[in-house]
């Protein structure tokens, strides 16, 4: 009797199952893959706390960042004066200043990389859809942005037009959202032959509507992952400009500045460099971690 019910419960067991994970969206489905994902999650949680502790910390300590103590100059790390990371050859507090470098470079990275993308998800999109003459031209410019040399035209801009945040945004961007159209370009030539765009077109729905309403939505997924991968190039980009001088002046700093200046007294003070750069690594490691497992929830070959 009872292996006759349990025989009967088991199919209607099943076919409930089957009809939950049916009813899911796609983003449900990949959400609970990422967080069954512990690395991206543990990585989650590390950029979380770097995030807070840049944004919040400074204004939780007692030094400020450009503040000089010239009775700690070159101190190693320490807990007199609150001195966690030691200080610089200007008594200046390095804990402080790797916060506020952190702030500047993930600032930067995040700016950079909204701005990127919109550009690049727009162009992609409008060149892939309306596809003939308007996509050749669109992505020979894309080519030819590629043969520009990228440091010669950012020492041309920094020269001309000197060293700030906005410059240095400005700079990266124009020089990172071609990697990102070039992909969405090629999702949306998939896309543009789908029956629901058919039947939009059908209808009488205008170009603009049907990129904006059907195209861009579907290319969410390709867009958040992609992204992930445009973050750590973008800060590690503000980090090579940094310490080659063409970054934000002093006496703000970046990643990118603490580095250059801890490598001319590595042998004195290594802990000048030492801090900047774990912070800066243990960043793009975990954006890194974050965009595999955003990869990995994004796979159709895993559903």
């Amino acid at each position: 009797m009872l292996r006759t019910q349990r025989d009967s419960i088991a199919p209607l067991a099943a076919a409930l199952s089957a009809a939950s994970v049916a009813a899911r969206s796609p983003w449900q489905d990949a959400g609970r893959r990422f967080l069954r994902n512990r690395a991206a999650i543990v990585s989650t949680v590390l950029l979380v706390l770097i995030v807070i502790a840049c944004v919040v910390g400074p204004w939780l300590l007692p030094n400020a960042f450009d503040a000089t103590d010239w009775s700690a100059t070159s101190t190693p790390p320490t807990l007199a004066g609150m001195h966690l990371f030691g200080t610089d050859e200007l008594g200046r507090d390095l804990l402080v200043r790797t916060l506020i470098g952190g702030r500047v470079s993930l600032g930067i990275g995040a700016v950079a990389t909204l701005t990127s993308v919109l550009l690049g998800v727009f162009w992609g999109a409008v060149a892939g859809f309306v596809g003939g003459r308007v996509d050749n031209a669109m992505m020979r410019i894309v080519d030819m942005m590629y043969a520009v040399p990228y440091l010669l035209i950012a020492i041309l801009m920094v020269t001309l037009l000197g060293r700030d945040f906005g410059l240095v945004v400005l700079t990266i961007t124009a020089f990172s959202w071609m990697d990102m159209a070039r992909v969405v370009r090629g999702q949306t030539l998939a896309i543009r032959s789908k029956e629901y765009i058919e039947a939009a077109r059908s209808i009488g729905v205008s170009t603009p509507a049907i990129i904006a309403r059907h195209v861009v939505p579907n290319l969410l997924g390709i867009v958040v992952i992609y992204t992930t991968v445009t973050v750590p190039n973008v800060i590690l980009t503000e980090s090579v400009l940094s310490f080659l001088g063409l970054g934000v002046q002093e006496p703000m700093t970046s990643w990118g500045v603490l580095i250059q200046d801890g490598t001319g007294v590595m042998e004195a003070s290594p802990w000048l460099m030492l801090f900047p750069a774990a912070l800066l690594s243990i960043a793009l490691y975990c954006i890194n971690f974050i965009g595999d497992g955003l990869r990995d929830a994004f796979d159709p070959k895993d559903r």
